[in-house]
């Protein structure tokens, strides 16, 4: 990415940008980075306060969610992860690595069908990638490419580098109209009500917190009933998800969820059986009826929305679908550009 300007270059146009999710803080980083004077206006007190974003595991995992999308999503998500890399010094590089209980090995030879990227690895690979889970696994697929980012630490990185291009932050009020260029509406799932083909899918997830296990990149646990992923954060901090369930009910994680994500991480290692819960929540996540994102133009108004479960893998992919569209440029994506 390059944000050089010529004497001659005219000024880009003002932006706008509604709510501060993951999305828009892309969508305002990469327009101020571009040079454009960008206004993020969040009506949320404080960040991801209301947002979908809140509940995330941050994985940067293009080619394991090829699993259960299209090959845009992949082909996106490789840019995007590109983009992260070249933007966040925080992201953490260890690649995924795909396991599978005891006695549902085919469900490794199933994930493997779908997707790419990968390196099958056999017991004594799988103990020098991950010591704690030697004599556990014997057969497992690593995706070296892929990524994660601290969730929280990526989004306060993306605000402050906002304000230090010359971008406003206002938080704690309603966006009404104003004299900006262009809008740029990443409210996700506050925007339903202007958007009638969205959906909300319900993602609940765990927090604990342990020093008995040590593991260093994401963990995807592959079971027919009972799914997991697991993505390791700073001092012994793991996020443990999350469900996909076809409902927009607010609300704290259900017990049936929770004994189950319980389940499935004692099956990964036991040592999280002395574990600290320190969050269970759950979010909506915004979605179009084929789980892909749609950017839509009408005049000076954008809509960046239906991210799904890919909102910190796709958005920095988005953000520059926008920015070029907005310096005229032909669309790489077409796909996803919608009137």
């Amino acid at each position: 990415m390059s944000s050089d300007k010529g004497p001659n270059t005219p000024k880009p146009p003002s932006v706008t940008v509604v709510g501060a999710g993951i999305v828009g803080l892309w969508q305002a980083y990469m327009l101020a980075f571009r040079g454009h004077d960008v206004h993020l206006v969040e009506q949320s007190q404080t960040l991801f306060r209301r947002s979908a974003s809140a509940s995330a595991g941050a994985m940067l995992a293009p080619f394991c969610e090829r699993a259960t999308g299209p090959a845009l999503i992949q082909d996106l998500g490789l840019r995007a992860l590109d983009i992260w890399r070249a933007t966040f010094p925080g992201v953490i590089s260890n690649g995924t690595l795909v396991l599978a209980p005891p006695g549902e090995h085919s469900e490794l030879v199933r994930f493997s069908r779908l997707t790419e990227g990968y390196q099958p690895v056999n017991s004594e690979v799988l103990a020098k990638l991950e010591p704690d889970l030697a004599d556990r696994f014997n057969a497992g697929l690593f995706y070296a490419e892929e990524a994660h980012v601290e969730p929280s630490a990526a989004a306060a990185y993306l605000l402050r580098t906002i304000r230090r291009l010359g971008g406003r932050v206002t938080f704690g009020q309603t966006w009404s109209d104003d004299d900006a260029d262009y809008v740029i509406d990443c409210r996700g799932m506050d925007a339903s009500r202007d958007i009638a083909s969205l959906r909300g899918v319900r993602g609940e997830r765990i927090v604990v917190q342990t020093p008995n296990v040590a593991l260093t990149r994401p963990i995807r646990l592959l079971h027919p009933r009972s799914p997991l992923y697991l993505v390791p954060w700073d001092m012994g901090t793991y996020m443990i998800g999350a469900t996909v369930i076809e409902s927009e009910e607010q609300g704290p994680i259900t017990l049936r969820s929770a004994m189950d994500l319980l389940a499935a991480v004692l099956a990964l290692h036991p040592g999280f059986g002395d574990a600290r819960i320190v969050a269970l929540d759950a979010g909506i996540r915004p979605a179009f009826p084929d789980n892909v994102p749609r950017i839509v133009t009408n005049g000076r108004h954008i809509s960046v929305n239906g991210l799904y479960r890919h909102g910190f893998l796709l958005a920095p992919a988005l953000a520059e679908l926008v920015a070029d569209h907005l310096a005229g440029e032909a669309a790489q994506s077409p796909l996803v550009f919608a009137e």
